[in-house]
């Protein structure tokens, strides 16, 4: 992990992704202030979070050190206010209510020094919104950990209209100083990454509702087939190995009885009218050169036998 170059830091919100994200910041080594609804309820899940450490730290899931590390960086604070006061960078995680987090962000913003980063944990409210209560909002973004925060290696950072470059280059540094990879998205609804997952989720519930596959049979195509390869590649990715004109062709046949719903996105049309077929032309949508691709297989064939090793090693996931 980088050193960071902010050190005091304030989690608003105790709860399950308030504390798991407290733990990450700490563990990225910033001092980090704790608050909720009042000191009994931040005290109670500090306890919680020290004692979660402690089972990490047995499963080999957390360093040897990493309670000893969250006991010196982690603090509660009497209120919000105690919290924010000296923070550089204050994260809003409390419940997803517009009512409540427009409460809490004014309380944070009139309580933190004029030059505190502000961020938010919102997964679905507009960041522009968010922002109405927060005095100098160009200090303002969205920070979407995901669920669980401490193994769950990205995060979004969701800039609006007014956000600075500058707010956003500092918000990016410090989720980076705790062993994170950020994304930077517009403020738009659903962000990236629940447009993407819901987009699976909707297309998954209508196979299972026609009576196409089973929960069941679905989750292990998904789990079997291209998720397997999600973890070392993206779609964009994963397009341009396949070629983008069998893309194309795969669309047309879709279009055969979804003509609304798989209509060819022009991108994808536009790329291989220009000849832009992926990999096997050294240009797509990532433009990785013709001549790294038996770099590229090799890589590809090396994860996907180490994540099957992985698997067979871990065993089913406890579900049935």
């Amino acid at each position: 992990m980088t050193e960071n170059p902010m050190k005091k830091f304030a989690v608003v919100g105790s709860g399950y992704m308030g504390g798991g994200i407290a733990q990450v910041l700490a563990l990225g080594g910033a001092r980090v202030a704790l608050a909720d609804v009042s000191a009994e309820v931040a005290q109670k899940n500090y306890e919680r979070l020290l004692v979660e450490s402690d089972q990490f730290v047995a499963d080999g899931l957390f360093p040897e050190d990493a309670t000893a590390v969250l006991k010196e960086n982690l603090w509660v604070a009497k209120d919000i206010e105690e919290a924010v006061a000296d923070a550089d960078f204050i994260e809003e995680a409390v419940p997803e209510v517009i009512e409540i987090k427009h409460q809490t962000l004014a309380r944070i913003s009139a309580a933190a020094k004029p030059e505190a980063i502000i961020g938010s944990n919102t997964s679905t409210i507009s960041i522009a919104e968010l922002s109405k209560p927060v005095a100098n909002p160009e200090r303002f973004l969205g920070v979407h950990f995901s669920n669980p925060s401490p193994f769950i290696p990205g995060v979004e950072i969701i800039p609006h209209a007014g956000t600075s470059t500058e707010t956003v280059a500092a918000a990016r540094q410090l989720v980076h100083g705790a062993g994170k990879e950020t994304a930077v998205v517009k403020d738009v609804t659903g962000f990236v990454l629940n447009r993407l997952q819901y987009a699976l989720f909707h297309e998954a519930a209508q196979l299972v509702e026609q009576g196409v596959a089973t929960a069941e049979d679905v989750d292990t195509l998904v789990r079997t087939t291209f998720g397997f390869r999600l973890p070392f590649f993206g779609p964009f990715a994963i397009a341009d190995m396949a070629g983008l004109d069998v893309y194309n062709f795969c669309y047309k046949s879709l279009q055969t009885d979804f003509p609304e719903r798989f209509a060819t996105p022009k991108i994808l049309s536009d790329l291989v009218e220009a000849g832009k077929l992926g990999t096997k032309t050294g240009a797509g949508f990532l433009n990785v050169p013709a001549e790294r691709t038996p770099e590229l297989v090799a890589y590809r064939n090396k994860a996907y036998v180490a994540m099957q090793k992985l698997i067979e090693e871990l065993g089913p996931a406890p579900i049935n």
